[in-house]
């Protein structure tokens, strides 16, 4: 028996451990809106935190996008499983040593110098070794947990569940598009081929970005489920901010961020899709390391004409605009009084790129803020009879509030709509199509 097939006991107690949590959402949302029994969601919702976080795998990470997906789950358990981190201790030596073996062969402790055997960093799906190769070069060994695709699939199932569930309670938005996205994003995280060639199309990317880092993977001790890729050094962007930066190494960062995910974007139609504190390093010179590149999403050119036709028609306040760009996202029979309702949310996210002058993301102190512009728009669309989300919108929301959220908790002052205008300026579809065939080819990204 293989070491991928070991663990079906363990397997069944965390599909029973995550259907406990799933049940349980689904019996307090329906005994609150078919008998108006009113339960404790805020305690269920810790209950359910604790024990998604015990667990390595997608569910956490699933946990974390859906958060930021305005009305993808009850407000209350999307502010508990926002607070999920990545940060489940770590496999031991005898799973490092086996699963070396099965990736590079019985002598794979002589392809290095140096392995330490005791990871430097775990995460959801993999834990990092620091590792030295015989011609000096410093590297991190990134090691795929055992069972992954097994239990990929069973949170899944999980997911998908408690996806339907909520959407049969409430249906304001209707989430078969948002779960098939997530699920052939998430699934593709676990070929860590594909991940190699998001470094190398992003090295290409943002070649001419000198405040962004990326690593560069080492294809000769790479394989599907461990990635070898050069040791870039830096501190964790959430350390130093304890530390109270100065304001202008703030904004030097947060700069440093913004063309990180928006020069793709805007130029090539790619975005990396995981934005959150722990993949981000802050080097000595306050320029940043991008790390993880297991999410990225390929946009059609029209998807990103119609993100800055949406920009002009906030600028404008023309509704008509609004709903051309909507429709070139694959939005559907959207009604007049719809798109005034996703106005609303448009507005929340265009509103620091409207403003040329200094300022933060977000001029208010409260942290809740978003949450209840997202409260009124789930209103305004369960009134109006639901949408549908097409599925690039998932990735696109995500990104967009979830690098705000971080440059919120920064504090970063910046002039948002000029850094917005500098990339933009020129634009053109072709150009951008031109490009993104050009990156994906050179990097070998599979499409």
């Amino acid at each position: 028996m293989t070491e991928d097939r070991g663990s079906l006991f363990g397997e069944a107690m965390r599909f029973a451990r995550t259907s406990s949590a799933v049940g349980g959402i689904a019996a307090r949302v329906i005994g609150e809106r078919a008998f108006g029994i009113k339960t404790n969601r805020a305690s269920h919702a810790e209950d359910l935190k604790t024990i998604l976080g015990g667990l390595k795998g997608p569910l956490m990470k699933v946990a974390q996008f859906l958060s930021t997906v305005p009305d993808a789950l009850p407000v209350e358990y999307a502010d508990q499983l926002a607070q999920l981190q990545a940060n489940a201790p770590p496999m031991g030596g005898n799973f490092v040593r086996r699963r070396m073996q099965g990736e590079l062969g019985p002598d794979w402790q002589n392809r290095f110098a140096k392995f330490d055997q005791l990871a430097a960093a775990a995460a959801s799906l993999g834990q990092v070794h620091r590792a030295t190769l015989h011609d000096g070069r410093e590297v991190a060994c990134k090691l795929q947990y055992p069972d992954m695709a097994i239990t990929m699939d069973a949170d899944l199932r999980q997911l998908k569940l408690a996806m339907a569930i909520y959407h049969r309670m409430d249906g304001a938005i209707q989430h078969d598009d948002i779960y098939a996205e997530l699920a052939e994003r998430l699934r593709e995280e676990l070929d860590y081929v594909r991940e190699a060639a998001h470094m190398r199309l992003y090295s290409a990317m943002l070649a001419e970005t000198p405040t962004v880092h990326v690593p560069t993977p080492v294809p000769e001790l790479s394989t599907k489920r461990l990635l070898t890729m050069s040791w870039l050094d830096g501190r964790s962007l959430a350390l130093r901010l304890e530390e109270n930066p100065p304001q202008d190494e703030r904004n030097r960062i947060a700069e440093a961020l913004f063309r990180a995910w928006y020069v793709p974007f805007y130029h090539y139609g790619i975005i990396h899709g995981d934005p959150h504190l722990g993949n981000y390093q802050v080097r000595p010179d306050g320029t940043v390391n991008l790390l993880d590149f297991g999410v990225v999403r390929v946009f059609p050119s029209k998807f990103v004409r119609g993100v800055l036709e949406l920009y002009e028609a906030v600028r404008d306040a023309d509704n008509d605009k609004a709903r051309q760009a909507y429709m070139s996202w694959g939005f559907t029979n959207l009604s007049d009084e719809q798109v005034e309702v996703l106005g609303e949310w448009a507005r929340f996210l265009y509103e620091p790129l409207l403003q040329d002058r200094v300022r933060r993301i977000s001029e208010t102190d409260d942290p809740r803020f978003g949450q209840a512009v997202a409260a009124r728009v789930h209103a305004g669309l369960k009134r109006t009879g639901g949408v549908r989300p097409p599925r690039e919108f998932v990735l696109m929301d995500r990104s967009a509030i979830g690098l705000g959220s971080v440059f919120f908790r920064m504090g970063a002052e910046l002039n948002w709509c000029r850094l917005f205008n500098e990339l933009v300026e020129g634009w053109s579809e072709a150009g951008l199509l031109a490009r993104q065939t050009a990156a994906l080819a050179t990097a070998g990204v599979p499409v």
